[in-house]
């Protein structure tokens, strides 16, 4: 049996044959559009989707929360999102707190989680962080102050963060606990030694009573003490150090109880010379008092005229020591205090221009020394022109004293 071709066969006429071959190139060509719409569909598709949110590697890190004191001497944790994807290209333990902005270089985590996204950072001053730390507790305005604060890289820039604006954390500049106690106690200090100062002679010349005028030596003495305990204080509650005392201001401490010792010493040397002669006159004046005898009995009896001559010559005598005796009493006038300018500015002779200049560069420096410590948190170091200005200074002071004294 014959079995018919499925294929039809090849048109024999040209028309027909011309006719097929134009279908057959329209249906490739539109075949072929289909998949080059279908190409661009994709394409299209590809750029304008979301990025997927499990990609999660592009993420940046970001400092989320800070648990813990932001004082210095202190531990406080960070935690931070994203910590462990950019753990794998960098290196953790290269991160630094920034505050402010500012990187506390130096100071590296003591511990690291990258599993929960944590570091622990333990805050000091050392010689590479210590302009920075001046910076942020220098000059304070109060026992806390607001700041940003992030981590990162010691020569990058800090992580994105959210402690900023409105979520600012607080530095601790002074603590709260350390300061009122030293505050009570700088307080109590300086209160018992304005009473003493009234009451009593410690800042004032040697004499009874509590009536004798201030001794400007001794009251420079006592501005430098209180000037460095006070600044000590200071420095030790902000930065927590101890060893900030400069050669220098020993030097200075020096110069002035030197100025107080020299000045005591000419006073304790004047007062002898004066007390020896006013009992020399007192002795010969007891020797004499016997020898004047009754004027009446001179004028009663027939006396010998030795004897008249000699009772003459004593009651002259006696009556010279009592006019030297008031003499010296007028010139040492006992001592009252006119009041503290009065009497650091002038002695018995008025106003002394050697004593005014050692007041005035007493002041302006204890201006000076206080604006340092506020605003830098260190002792001002003295240069050697400074102290030899200083002891210039006193030296002249202590050289008007001794003419004077003589």
């Amino acid at each position: 049996m014959h079995t018919p071709d499925s294929r039809s066969p090849p048109p024999t006429d040209p028309d027909e044959r011309a006719r097929a071959y134009r279908q057959h190139c329209i249906a490739a060509l539109l075949r072929g559009l289909a998949v080059l719409v279908a190409m661009l569909l994709s394409l299209l598709l590809a750029l304008f989707a979301p990025a997927p949110a499990a990609h999660a590697a592009e993420a940046p890190p970001r400092v989320v929360a800070l648990h813990g004191h932001l004082e210095l001497d202190y531990t406080l944790t960070v935690q931070v999102d994203q910590l462990a994807q950019w753990a794998m290209e960098g290196d953790p333990r290269q991160l630094v707190p920034f505050i402010d902005g500012r990187a506390i270089t130096g100071n590296t985590p003591e511990a690291i989680d990258l599993v929960h996204g944590r570091l622990m950072f333990h805050l000091r001053i050392s010689d590479d962080n210590r302009a920075v730390w001046t910076d942020l507790l220098g000059a304070p305005e109060g026992l806390r102050r607001p700041v940003t604060f992030s981590v990162g890289p010691a020569d990058g820039a800090p992580f994105d963060t959210a402690l900023t604006g409105g979520q600012r954390v607080q530095l601790t500049v002074i603590s709260p606990v350390y300061g009122g106690i030293a505050l009570a106690l700088v307080v109590v200090t300086l209160a018992v030694f304005v009473q003493l100062a009234r009451t009593t002679s410690i800042i004032r010349k040697p004499g009874p009573g509590a009536t004798q005028p201030y001794d400007l030596g001794r009251f420079q003495m006592a501005v430098w003490f209180f000037l460095i305990y006070l600044s000590y204080t200071a420095i030790w509650l902000v930065t927590d150090a101890t060893d900030t005392i400069h050669p220098s201001l020993l030097a200075l401490l020096g110069i002035s109880a030197g100025t107080a010792l020299s000045e005591a010493v000419i006073d304790a040397g004047a007062a002898p010379a004066q007390d020896a002669r006013e009992g020399g006159l007192l002795a010969e004046r007891e020797q004499l008092v016997p020898q004047l005898g009754a004027r009446s009995r001179w004028q009663d009896a027939d006396a010998d005229v030795d004897a008249r001559t000699r009772q003459q010559a004593a009651r002259q005598r006696v009556a010279q020591i009592d006019q030297q005796l008031r003499t010296l009493h007028a010139q040492a006038p006992e001592a009252i205090s006119q009041g503290l300018l009065h009497d650091l500015l002038s002695d018995a002779q008025g106003y002394r221009f050697d004593r005014f200049q050692i007041f005035a560069f007493t002041l302006i420096l204890g201006v000076i020394f206080l604006s340092d410590v506020y605003n830098n948190l260190s002792m001002p170091e003295l240069s050697p022109t400074l102290l030899g200005l200083m002891g210039l200074s006193s030296g002249t002071y202590i050289g008007f004293k001794l003419p004077d004294r003589r």
